[in-house]
């Protein structure tokens, strides 16, 4: 065990910790390109770079937002002001594999890989324009619920026909 005061190995093993190297995080595999039935552009911005000189972190999940929703108003399912229905963000998640800076054009692709009775898995990745592998990709899972009650709803019949050029079936290896 590593001793934290003077760095040397012990041979203290009263903690619960092992010898045994940390595994390694299961980073899923990136999707290509032409995974994403439809793609949004959009321009980094000065503030979206962090003091490391590239995009931030929770940046990307505006993008993800950003894609999702554009899809869903053009599609005229989603009213953000008077819908009787709204889709609430229940889990997220990012893999990054290459940075995003200012300025930059990024290539936000869109797909659906789950359409429940009241959720909807969006898998977004973000590319670099004209790359044919993303710099991130990721999902969110909107649950739909009623805008007074809260309480679930079943997805409607316009949203998914909305939804269905999206829905795709992901094949895990």
């Amino acid at each position: 065990m590593l001793d934290n005061h003077n760095n040397e190995h012990t041979d203290n093993h009263t903690d619960n910790h092992t010898d045994h190297p940390p595994r390694p995080m299961n980073k899923p595999a990136p999707a290509a390109r032409n995974a994403y039935p439809h793609f949004l552009p959009i321009t980094t911005r000065w503030m979206d770079n962090d003091v490391y000189g590239h995009v931030n972190n929770v940046v990307y999940y505006s993008y993800f937002d950003t894609v999702v929703n554009e899809y869903l108003i053009r599609a005229g399912v989603l009213d953000f002001e008077h819908g009787a229905t709204i889709g609430l963000v229940v889990e997220t998640h990012c893999s990054y594999f290459a940075p995003l800076v200012f300025p930059e054009r990024v290539e936000a692709g869109l797909r659906v890989t789950r359409l429940g009775t009241s959720s909807v898995r969006y898998e977004v990745g973000l590319f670099k324009e004209g790359d044919a592998q993303p710099a991130a990709q990721g999902y969110f899972v909107h649950v739909y619920v009623d805008r007074v009650t809260r309480r679930p709803v079943s997805l409607s019949a316009d949203l998914r026909a909305a939804l269905e050029p999206l829905n795709v079936v992901v094949r895990t290896e």
